[in-house]
């Protein structure tokens, strides 16, 4: 058999296997039952179709596990989404948080990286791996409080904050609310500092700045994604960090890709043409570029299979997008009337959130507890969450630093912050929930009233 006949007969047992992809996508998954009462309503989770599935298997047929072609497919399409220049993929949310900080620490900054014992502000009101890669690499966080309703950053605090030892802001929109750009932007750009913009709850998110709309993430220094089930889309696990640094740019890969200087694609020698023929440190002249270390780094890098689940959602992310507002919206309109019992939320000025959750924080003056709506709502299968960490330096994690202002500063009150801890949860949006099931976890809700 010649090469081409063999290509052609592998391509046709391909066409079938994906084909009976799609027969077995609507045997398993296509026939949704309809909801009835005390059916689990989850906060997020997988939304798809067939695609998904076809193009996870048509991945794993060509066995190119590591980093392939969907991987540069989803980089690409995701830049175009943005609006950026880069995008490096990783295997999670959580890694991007880091690889965005750490580059910040590369010595190819000059006197703008980041320090063991610089200072980074931030927030307690959110999610631990905001602030882990500050701690663990030894740079001190500065925590400010948050604003309700909005539970973002209290932006009248940064210059309280700020000190000769600050290099960074490193802040997450919350729920995919946007925090205040345009204030925080501005104090980073008059003190020459980083910003990071944990973009892991809001992918999709709005903010008007500079007389133009722009997708948050892309306004700060580094921008960071999580493609984590319950997010905005999935990959089942995986992450991205996006600049239009390209310095960062490379810096990122390469503590994505064990701490590495050579920029070679997975699979590729050579592209630089220098390969054997440059001198690096105190190593021979010539010393192999593919394994020449610019930092200590790590391997976080993608599988082909998720990069190919992830090219099937973004694609859908448009519409997903769509959903979670119109969910949200909802609920807030049909919860508008109960304000005397709760603060609802409101979207930041200036900004079009794409939401992810819909927060609820009970009032002090009413009748009942958070944990007691909670455990009602619950009850009746209808999932909840906390605003994450609630306030997370009064977490465990915490024990042997509280009080260590040599680790850890608080500037302020963090009154907001610990009433979220105490009082506040939120319901799910992701566009796997229907009005039927909005309409349930509101009357639930009005339920739970009339008993208190």
């Amino acid at each position: 058999m010649t090469a081409e006949k063999k290509m052609t007969a592998q391509a046709k047992i391909r066409e079938k296997i994906l084909a009976s992809v799609r027969e077995y996508y609507n045997s398993a998954f296509a026939a949704k039952n309809k909801f009835i009462p005390g059916d689990k309503i989850n906060y997020g989770g997988r939304f798809f179709d067939e695609t998904e599935l076809i193009n996870l298997v048509d991945a794993s047929l060509d066995f190119w596990l590591t980093t392939g072609r969907y991987c540069s497919e989803f980089e690409s399409s995701f830049t175009d989404f943005l609006g950026v220049k880069y995008c490096s993929l990783t295997n999670s949310g959580s890694s991007a948080n880091l690889l965005a900080f750490m580059a910040l620490t590369s010595a190819k900054l000059g006197e703008r990286r980041i320090r063991k014992g610089d200072e980074v502000i931030t927030v307690a009101a959110g999610f631990p791996t905001t602030v882990a890669p500050i701690i663990q690499y030894g740079a001190v966080p500065v925590f400010v409080d948050v604003t309700l309703p909005e539970y973002n950053i209290d932006v009248s605090m940064l210059e309280k904050a700020y000190s000769k030892k600050t290099k960074a802001v490193m802040v997450a929109h919350t729920l995919g609310n946007p925090f205040d750009l345009q204030t925080v932007k501005s104090f980073c750009d008059e003190y020459n500092l980083w910003l990071i913009e944990d973009n892991c709850d809001a992918l999709g998110s709005k903010y008007y700045i500079n007389g133009a709309w722009k997708y948050t993430g892309t306004i700060g220094d580094i921008g960071t994604s999580s493609f984590y089930p319950p997010h905005h889309m999935t990959m089942g696990e995986g992450g991205a960090v996006y600049t239009d640094n390209p310095q960062l740019h490379r810096i990122v890969n390469s503590f994505r890709d064990w701490g590495r200087d050579c920029w070679c694609a997975s699979g590729h020698d050579d592209t630089c043409q220098n390969r054997f023929s440059q001198q690096f440190a105190d190593l021979p002249l010539g010393y192999d570029h593919k394994y020449v270390y610019s930092h200590f780094g790590y391997n976080l890098k993608v599988t082909e299979m998720q990069a190919a689940i992830g090219c099937a959602q973004l694609k859908k992310l448009p519409s997903f997008i769509k959903r979670r507002k119109e969910n949200w919206q909802f609920l807030r309109g049909h919860l508008s009337d109960l304000d005397k019992y709760f603060i609802l939320p409101e979207a930041s000025q200036n900004s079009e959130p794409s939401w992810f959750g819909f927060l609820i924080t009970v009032r002090e003056s009413a009748s009942f507890s958070r944990n007691e709506i909670v455990a009602y709502l619950e009850e009746h299968n209808i999932q909840t969450r906390m605003l994450f960490a609630g306030n997370l330096i009064k977490h465990p994690c915490f024990d042997e630093m509280r009080g260590n202002n040599e680790l850890y500063r608080v500037v302020g009150s963090l009154d907001n912050t610990d009433r979220i801890m105490e009082q506040t949860f939120w319901l799910g949006v992701y566009p796997g929930i229907d009005e039927i099931q909005l309409n349930f976890m509101l009357t639930a809700i009005r339920d739970f009233l009339k008993i208190n």
